[in-house]
């Protein structure tokens, strides 16, 4: 293991610490540090993976190192690290999309007043992110998780002064909270029944039998709530189009290589536990396939652009749930991997589109740019093909490798489920292309948008004379633009599954392509991509008409299946009735009883001995005498054991 590595997640909180002596004096330093800070972790982690490739380490094989950091009689706590093909993929790449959006960000974020403060909250959200990466073990790894979820709380929120921004920050926060109580639940288990928190020694302890089946499935399904909140599955999905209150670097960032990738990589960090349990995979799979669907469903009729992204980030999160839970770890890691690169991309393109038309968000109020951000508008281009996983885009390769996956489990239902959702996926994403970038500028339309609004900016800020973005907008997007093209070939049957070895050791996990399956969801996505142009393109077809023609779906699909809805309700209904309910128990019942207690106390014996003090001292001489009296009579009658 590298001897430098510890300073990965490190220099963070350096670059923080900094920013923190410096922002107040020179706020403009504080994006360079953040980007220095953040710069120098990439080098080191990239400079280790290198190392670990030199020395011909794949899959499995793993370098931990730990210390005792405090122990309780016999009870020892250990932080340290662990280094491997699947870490360092993930190190590597953690930071360089957090390096990118931190440059990004000089540009987008200038001007605003919460500067300093913005990046210093994006070095406590990578530090953590990577520190999780780095984790050996479930107690380390819950400790970032939880840091990982606190800076998300603070992106989300940096906006506070919006309400809309605070309560999207409150929801996150919440919603995970819920998945994060069954992380804990599951993790405790997990050590009752091993005595140790390290990832080895547990799966150690379930390869020799010493926990049930039952028991195990059990703690795997609770570890997987944390991931199901994380990594916003159906039904913990909630708080993550909310999220798009925050600025969009820090929807890029969120989305594409940190919070909702720590729920994906924890079934990957723990996937031999996983494995050992037949239904958690099964309920894995099923639950990553009902999201990628349901959520892509809700993409088709989004008019914030990015909303349409957050939806297509949380159905992209359900295949890579669904292609770990086929028992691919290879295949759901590359998709998150190919994954980060493309979503970043059109996150930052659509950014770049927002920033220029002064805070427009509207779909609906676009349109034409691509004359006027022809920049913007092919690298946009790019993403969207690699989203769509048209050849040879990024995308394509990591999709057919989960479909394919899914396929050789033996699971049609599933399989067919993923390769309708590859086409619904291809449909949105270009609608919204065809939006924002075709036809003529459309400028502020009174748009009914039902509550697919956007964050704070109405319509009527369009720009008609709006061009590219500044070269510190657009260098990201062309490098994102360039490994949204080409990172799929890494992993690609042509270089021969070159990821798969890497992550697993094993070139049979990845069996080549399947021109059949490859050509069949091809062809289903290259469908949706012709029925957005006919009907956002060539105007072939009436989106209104057919919004009208199924006005009941397409309200259902506008407010989102009515979730958020059902989950107020439950609050205002059922938790408030039941806390109600439960504060007058306690008013009632309990304290009822004490204070009944009390009164009785001086009911009997309270009113009889007030009535003794007169305040006249003759009475009490009198007591005085006659308590003597009573004492020498009692010590005469009874007198004492000699």
């Amino acid at each position: 293991m590298p001897a430098y590595l510890w300073l990965v997640p490190v220099l963070p909180v350096i670059g923080l610490i900094l920013i923190l002596a410096s922002g107040h004096y020179r706020p403009r330093w504080s994006g360079y540090l953040a980007v220095a800070a953040i710069g120098i972790s990439f080098l080191l982690a990239f400079l280790a993976m290198g190392e670990l490739i030199g020395q011909g380490t794949v899959g499995t094989a793993s370098r931990v190192e730990t210390f005792d950091w405090f122990r309780v009689g016999s009870i020892s706590l250990q932080l340290g690290l662990i280094f491997d093909p699947l870490a360092a993929a993930m190190l590597v790449l953690v930071a360089f999309i957090s390096l990118v959006v931190q440059i990004y960000s000089l540009g987008y974020m200038a001007g605003d007043p919460g500067y300093t403060r913005y990046f210093a909250f994006m070095c406590i959200f990578t530090a953590a992110m990577l520190g999780l990466v780095l984790a050996p073990n479930f107690l380390q790894l819950y400790i970032f998780w939880e840091l990982v979820g606190l800076s998300s709380y603070l992106l989300i929120g940096f906006w506070y002064e919006r309400p809309a921004a605070a309560a999207a920050a409150v929801k996150a926060f919440v919603t995970t909270r819920l998945g994060d109580l069954g992380l804990l639940t599951g993790i405790l288990i997990l050590y009752s029944r091993t005595g140790s928190f390290d990832f080895s020694q547990i799966a150690a302890a379930v390869r020799a039998g010493n926990l049930g089946t039952g028991l195990l499935t059990l703690a795997m399904l609770l570890v997987f709530l944390g991931a199901v909140g994380k990594s916003a599955q159906f039904p913990l999905h909630v708080w993550l189009p909310d999220a798009m209150e925050g600025p969009t670097p820090v929807s890029a960032l969120i989305h594409a290589a940190t919070m909702v990738a720590a729920g994906v990589y924890l079934i990957a960090r723990t996937f031999p536990l996983f494995a050992a349990s037949a239904a958690a995979m099964q309920v894995v799979a099923w639950i990553g396939g009902f999201t990628a669907l349901f959520a892509a469903t809700q993409g088709l009729v989004m008019t914030d652009i990015k909303r349409v992204l957050a939806y297509s980030t949380i159905s992209q999160l359900g295949y890579m749930m669904l292609g770990l839970g086929a028992a691919s770890l290879a295949a759901g890691m590359f998709h998150l991997i190919t994954h980060a690169f493309f979503k970043a991309l059109l996150f930052l393109a659509a950014g770049a589109v927002i920033h220029q038309l002064g805070g427009e968000q509207n779909l609906l109020a676009m349109g034409g740019l691509f004359r006027r951000m022809p920049v913007t508008a092919l690298t946009f281009l790019c993403g969207a093909l690699a989203l769509a996983a048209i050849p040879p885009f990024s995308g394509f390769w990591s999709k057919d490798e989960v479909i394919a996956a899914v396929e050789r489990s033996g699971n049609l239902a599933l399989t067919l489920l993923a390769l309708v959702t590859s086409g619904l996926t291809a449909f949105y994403i270009f609608r919204a292309w065809f939006l924002a970038f075709l036809g003529q500028p459309r400028g502020a339309l009174p748009v009914d948008r039902g509550r697919d609004h956007a964050s704070g900016h109405g319509p009527g800020t369009h720009q008609p004379d709006a061009g590219e973005a500044s070269p510190v907008l657009v260098a990201p997007l062309v490098i994102l633009a360039v490994l949204a093209v080409g990172a799929g070939l890494v992993g690609s049957p042509l270089l021969g599954g070159g990821f798969a070895v890497f992550i697993t050791g094993s070139a049979e996990v990845s069996p080549g392509l399947d021109p059949g399956l490859a050509f069949l969801s091809t062809a289903i996505s290259l469908v949706g991509i012709l029925l957005a142009w006919a009907y956002y393109g060539a105007g072939w077809l009436s989106a209104e008409a057919t919004a009208q023609s199924i006005r009941p779906i397409y309200m259902l699909l506008v407010n989102r299946y009515y979730l958020d809805d059902l989950y107020a309700w439950l609050v205002r209904r059922v938790l408030l009735g039941l806390s109600s309910l439960l504060a007058w128990f306690d008013r009632q019942i309990i304290d009822g009883a004490v204070n009944g207690l009390a009164w009785l106390c001086y009911a009997v014996f309270g009113w009889a001995l007030t009535r003794l003090q007169t305040g006249r001292t003759p009475s009490y001489a009198l007591g005085f005498v006659v308590g003597v009296v009573v004492i020498v009579l009692v010590a005469i009658v009874f007198p004492p054991a000699r």
